[in-house]
């Protein structure tokens, strides 16, 4: 199409030449006067030809997206000034923010829906995914999804060193100094299912299903082979075999860009967050003991307990159904209760309040819940890498 329009163009302005080149001529009555007007018309109109050729040209190879060979930085600078960065903006826009200042950029991005429509129609250059969802959808072609297969390609925050850690298993300080070995033999329990989860995906995520599934079977299969990858392997790309282990340079680097980015418009929770330490987010000590212990806890001082997922049943949590229908909660002695998540109530606030004992929260945001005097912690870190990537349309 644009190179039929510039055909046009070009042959407009050769015809407009010509007929006033011959109205020039009939109409002069000096030669001279007629060929020196003829030789100015005709160097203007190769130089305007030559100009709109040149343009079109540019615009045909270049493409309206990107090309495979592109750095990140040249694509983060073009989507970045065209300012078609997008993210949901519910605790992982600062890894883009802090990929946009990496490259010089403001760090403002687009307001992004849960859907993938604005990348579908190019109101959205770069659009924020997570691994195991929305780039499944745009990518896969089954039912929901969009079907651009190896026509989209993306920036992964782990590869540019801005990753922050997502899943993780949290309480309140206040319980799990009350309730130790609840909390141990929780966490013991809730491993084992990620380690089962992990070893048989494909079972996982059709145990998630029959849970009363978010998304459609195929698009279960596709979230638990991800999740996989987020639970096995680190920030650098190392296999991690230890599940929720607690990487202290992960969680500081995590810690240190949500210092940078978190902005908290009260200042005594502003003056809080510039002073937190891991110390103050993660407890170490309940998940070595737990893991280091045969799966026998003696003395639970709460048999019954809940946790507050972050979204609604999906594979992103396929651990915690799969130690509950394979019952491994039941071995260590638990009765639990999974309560899905997207309602008006936020995990961490449903933790706080007592209304449920665990929760499953990304990192940046139980940082800020403690900036603001929450006194949540950590007690094993999920994924040991960021799922959240940049993806891009690529020029065909």
């Amino acid at each position: 199409m644009r190179k039929n329009k510039a055909f046009q163009k070009v042959t407009a302005i050769f015809l407009s030449a010509a007929l006033l080149m011959a109205t020039l001529t009939a109409c002069g009555s000096e030669a001279e006067v007629s060929e020196t007007t003829s030789e100015t018309v005709t160097e203007e109109v190769a130089e305007e030809v030559t100009e709109e050729v040149t343009e079109e040209a540019v615009v045909e190879e270049t493409g309206a997206y990107y090309s495979a060979d592109q750095s990140v930085e040249e694509i983060v600078l073009d989507a970045a000034a065209k300012g078609q960065v997008g993210n949901w903006g519910l605790g992982n826009e600062y890894e883009v923010q802090a990929l946009l200042a990496k490259y010089g950029q403001p760090t403002t991005y687009l307001s992004q829906a849960f859907d993938m429509d604005g990348f579908d129609d190019d109101s959205i250059l770069l659009a924020s995914a997570m691994t195991y969802n929305e780039l499944g959808l745009v990518k896969n072609s089954y039912e929901g999804a969009y079907g651009y297969g190896d026509a989209v390609s993306y920036i992964d925050m782990n590869d540019e060193g801005v990753a922050m850690l997502e899943d993780n298993l949290f309480t309140t300080k206040e319980f799990a100094e009350a309730n130790p070995n609840t909390v141990k033999a929780f966490i013991y329990a809730s491993m084992k299912g990620w380690e089962y989860a992990c070893a048989n995906p494909e079972e996982a995520a059709e145990i998630v299903f029959n849970y009363g599934s978010s998304v459609s079977a195929e698009h279960q299969a596709y979230m638990a082979a991800e999740v996989k990858k987020l639970v096995e392997t680190d920030t650098t790309g190392a296999t991690v075999t230890e599940y929720g282990k607690m990487d202290d340079a992960a969680l500081q680097q995590t810690l240190d860009l949500a210092k940078q980015y978190i902005a908290l418009s009260d200042s005594v929770a502003a003056e809080a967050l510039s002073g937190l330490t891991l110390d103050d987010i993660r407890a170490t000590s309940y998940w070595e003991e737990a893991m280091s212990s045969e799966g026998v806890f003696e003395g639970l001082e709460k048999t019954d307990v809940s946790i507050q997922l972050k979204w609604l049943p999906q594979a992103q949590f396929m651990g915690y159904y799969v130690a509950l229908e394979k019952g491994f909660y039941e071995e260590v002695g638990l009765t639990v209760n999974i309560v899905s998540g997207g309602g008006d109530i936020g995990e961490t606030t449903a933790v706080y309040t007592g209304q449920v004992d665990f929760g499953v929260t990304w990192v940046s945001n139980l940082i800020a819940a403690n900036a603001g005097g929450m006194g949540l912690i950590e007690v094993a870190q999920v994924y040991q890498r960021s799922g959240l990537v940049l993806t891009y349309k690529l020029n065909q």
